[in-house]
């Protein structure tokens, strides 16, 4: 068994458990898109705003959902109505997942002149899709120009009101309809796979040479 004789032994060791953990995190990196809408034309509407992730009709792996780092120069009117798997409140993180039918978060909205907002998708059926599941599952984001939900706003989807939607494939892939001329989505940067562990084992290469040049020349010293 190696056991570490150095300063450098026990880096080698921090560095490996390290560097396991981060390719196990890369290979499960979220897909994370990035959504801003311009509401000015509605500035001061007393509307509200829908967020859901359900499950397709038939078997979906599972999967699950966030809304972060929601913000806005309007205003939430509290108290939210929630159905299925869906904990949290804006603006705080939203999380959701697939596992009943119907997963929502529905709250009254007072518009201002923009709301931004993230979506994180991650889980299974991303990450390894298992190739028997016969549905994907399915993100939808929705305004609406009154607090009930009746009349959808800043979007050309006048028959489910969905502004924009994001699909889950079979595949783990990911499919992006934006119905809204509003609404701008720019996907995050996120590290490739392994990435970090490649820096990690590069700084510990560069630490052995060095620890190995102060060793020769510490043995230079003592023979003179």
């Amino acid at each position: 068994m190696f056991e570490p004789r150095s300063s450098s032994g026990l880096l080698l060791l921090a560095v490996i458990a390290l560097c396991s953990t981060s390719l196990g995190q890369c290979q499960a990196d979220p897909v994370v898109e990035i959504v801003t809408v311009i509401t000015s034309s509605i500035n001061g509407t007393a509307g509200s705003l829908d967020f859901n992730f359900n499950p397709g009709t038939f078997v979906s792996q599972f999967a699950s959902l966030q809304i972060l780092n929601f913000s806005s120069d309007g205003a939430l009117a509290g108290s939210p109505a929630t159905t299925g798997d869906v904990s949290g409140t804006l603006p705080g993180t939203l999380t959701f997942d697939n596992g009943t039918a119907l997963n929502d978060y529905f709250e009254g909205f007072t518009f201002g002149t923009v709301l931004k907002f993230d979506v994180s998708l991650y889980g299974p059926a991303l990450s390894s899709p298992d190739g028997t599941s016969k549905s994907g599952s399915s993100f939808a984001f929705s305004m609406f120009s009154d607090p009930e939900g009746a009349t959808p706003a800043l979007t050309s989807d006048l028959v489910d009101g969905i502004a924009l939607s994001v699909n889950v494939n079979l595949d783990g892939s990911t499919t992006l309809t934006n119905f809204s001329s509003e609404t701008i989505v720019e996907a995050a940067t996120v590290p490739e796979p392994g990435s970090l562990a490649e820096v990690l084992l590069l700084f510990l290469g560069m630490t052995i040479v060095a620890a190995r040049g102060s060793g020769r020349a510490a043995e230079r010293l003592r023979s003179h």
